[in-house]
């Protein structure tokens, strides 16, 4: 039961870390702020920080639960993130929830509770995955974040929002993966097989860079937009690995059909959050506040714009 809880906790500091650091990234001109410049604007800013440090105490605490629990268990857990973002974002930003996003919201949870139960996932092995299997991982899941990320270069507002939010879960599912690798290679030789498993230093080349395009993800747009693509991808894709890299078993037979209710009512409790009224007023509010601020500037001759109050 420790790797469930640690499971929770992880995605609350994920859900914490998602809304520092929107916060911060929000001021942020999306065309103005690249690469380390953007960092450099944001390594400045506390409430960032801040979003920081809940990132890698949520890091140590996914590590410590795929350590504990098979990562078909642990990963889709932290869908519950999504929930736990969109209650601290309301919060934080002084915006509100209505009936759709708490009927998501709830729906959600179910549908989880039910397919996990339903399925009873467990056994397998990352250490004793096979190297080919590896090596497909690894190509399907930088290929496809890959191409998300150039749909998301090419396209504008709410839906680059959604399509970096899709490539940045692929890419923390496919470090996830690598993590739980490296935890198998640390129960097997100690320090010693970590320092020769070549995931460790997978993820010392691919965990910043995808840190980073969560900087971009969190700068793109609302957290309504990116979070439930985020959220959602990631566990997907470490589901993916252990049964496909991992050999992890489930129950099938009937079990299976109730699993893919409960896989179904994620999906549809998902899209009726993405058709929330809040995405459609939030580009109307953006439009507005941008052209609101075009005009201050001319009438102003040049003079600073005002400060824009949209919340998140």
């Amino acid at each position: 039961m420790l790797s469930p809880v640690l499971a929770v906790f992880a995605a609350l500091g994920n859900a914490t870390a998602s809304v520092l650091q929107r916060k911060a990234n929000r001021d942020e001109p999306e065309r103005q702020a690249t690469g380390l410049a953007l960092l450099w604007h944001l390594v400045r800013r506390p409430v960032w920080l801040g979003g920081v440090a809940a990132l890698v105490v949520a890091f140590l605490l996914q590590a410590a639960a795929l350590a504990t629990g098979p990562i078909v268990l642990v990963q889709p857990i932290l869908v519950v993130e999504l929930a736990f973002t969109l209650m601290l974002a309301s919060m934080v930003f002084h915006s509100r929830l209505h009936a759709r996003e708490w009927t998501a919201i709830v729906g959600m949870s179910v549908g989880l509770a039910g397919m996990l139960y339903a399925l009873q996932p467990g056994g397998g092995d990352p250490h004793r995955a096979s190297l080919g299997g590896w090596a497909l991982g690894i190509a399907v899941s930088l290929a496809v974040a890959s191409l998300f990320v150039v749909l998301g270069y090419r396209a504008e507002g709410i839906r680059r929002a959604v399509y970096l939010g899709l490539a940045t879960g692929i890419g923390f599912g496919f470090v996830a993966a690598l993590v739980a690798g490296i935890g198998a290679a640390y129960g097997a030789s100690g320090t010693g097989g970590v320092l020769r498993a070549p995931q460790t230093y997978l993820v010392i080349v691919f965990g910043p860079g995808f840190f980073f395009l969560l900087q971009k993800t969190l700068q793109a747009g609302r957290l309504v937009a990116s979070q439930p693509a985020l959220t959602l991808s990631e566990p997907m894709v470490s589901v993916a690995f252990g049964i496909a890299v991992f050999d992890e078993h489930l129950r099938v037979g009937i079990w299976l059909i109730i699993a893919l209710f409960g896989a179904a009512l994620i999906i549809a409790c998902t899209v009726l959050l993405a058709r929330s009224p809040l995405l459609r007023s939030s580009e109307r509010t953006e439009s507005h506040t941008t052209t609101a601020s075009s005009r201050s500037v001319s009438s102003n001759n040049g003079g600073p714009p005002p400060e824009s109050a949209e919340p998140d």
